[in-house]
């Protein structure tokens, strides 16, 4: 049974920072490409950043370009989304997503799917 386990949300003030990590089990977590998607109310669930099996390849949405990064460790089947500056409309739920395929970008290239961690940014 796949598990993806999100931690590290919270409520924090604009110009803080968080590092979120997801947590893999039940998959070959090296030979899957691993997402960080959001959703905010009312909103389509956006990837924000995604990155490679090898870590090789990384890609980010650009509304959060130079402020987020993501990194894996496959040793520990552990994804991470490292998270500065934050804004106001990162508010979102987060999610870590599992690809199968080399490299994924849009919701259906994911297989797997966390349950997800609260961002919550204050003005």
């Amino acid at each position: 049974q796949v598990q993806l386990v999100e931690s590290g949300g919270g409520l924090v003030q604009a110009g803080d920072s968080l590092r979120l990590s997801c947590a893999a089990s039940g998959l070959d977590f090296s030979r899957y490409a691993m997402g960080w998607f959001r959703q905010a109310p009312g909103k389509e669930r956006e990837c924000v950043a995604a990155i490679s099996w090898n870590s090789g390849r990384t890609n980010y949405a650009d509304s959060v370009k130079g402020r987020f990064t993501i990194s894996r460790d496959n040793a520990k089947n552990t994804v991470y989304l490292q998270m500065h500056s934050l804004k106001t409309e990162d508010t979102a739920v987060y999610y870590c997503a599992a690809s199968g395929l080399p490299f994924g970008w849009i919701i259906y290239d994911y297989n797997y799917w966390g349950q997800g961690t609260q961002v919550t940014v204050s003005s």
